[in-house]
């Protein structure tokens, strides 16, 4: 069962990618993480709903082959990032072709803080719920202090937190089991 992987920062090293990363690894036999890149897709233009972009065709046949999606996201201003906000816009558009519907979803925030994200998950789950994307509600993933997680090679350091993503993990995969039932 393939896993759509959605990391909302941009930049290679970034906090949310590594927890990401460390969450892909705990999948079980049978599921399998593809990493979406999103920093190469064009602003989203209704224009080209009729004369897609290459980037927007690749990015759409993808997200046709997901089973379900985990997001992982910082906190940028009390919200998520806009480059998250257009990967979500071209996968539910034209109108009436919403790629995203029905697709079981992970959501984890995260921020250097100590609210690990709070504003960004909540923004975010107004827009999952309208693209009709299930979220995972429990356990909700906020991941405050995330600087002080990793170890150079991006490995989780935190024992706690190490656990808390292995909870995450088994309690998203009994989501999408039932889900797909």
């Amino acid at each position: 069962m393939k896993i759509g992987v959605i990391v909302g920062s941009l930049r290679k090293e970034s906090f949310s990618r590594k927890i990401a990363e460390n969450l892909a690894k705990l999948l079980p036999a049978g599921f399998e993480a593809e990493f979406i890149d999103i920093g190469n897709l064009p602003l989203y233009n209704e224009e080209y709903d009729d004369n897609n972009p290459p980037e927007y065709t690749a990015f759409r046949n993808k997200i046709k082959g997901l089973e379900a999606v985990l997001i992982v996201t910082p906190e940028y201003n009390r919200s998520y990032p806009a480059a998250l906000k257009n990967a979500l816009d071209i996968g539910s558009r034209p109108y009436g072709q919403n790629l995203w519907s029905g697709k079981p979803t992970l959501l984890v925030s995260q921020s250097i803080g100590a609210i690990g994200g709070f504003g960004a998950n909540q923004h975010l789950r107004q827009v999952l719920a309208f693209l009709n994307m299930p979220v995972l509600l429990q356990p909700e993933v906020y991941i405050g202090n995330s600087s002080s997680l990793f170890d150079a090679n991006g490995k989780l350091t935190n024992q706690d937190t190490a656990g808390f993503l292995q909870t995450i993990i088994d309690s998203f995969i009994d989501f999408i089991k039932k889900h797909k039932a």
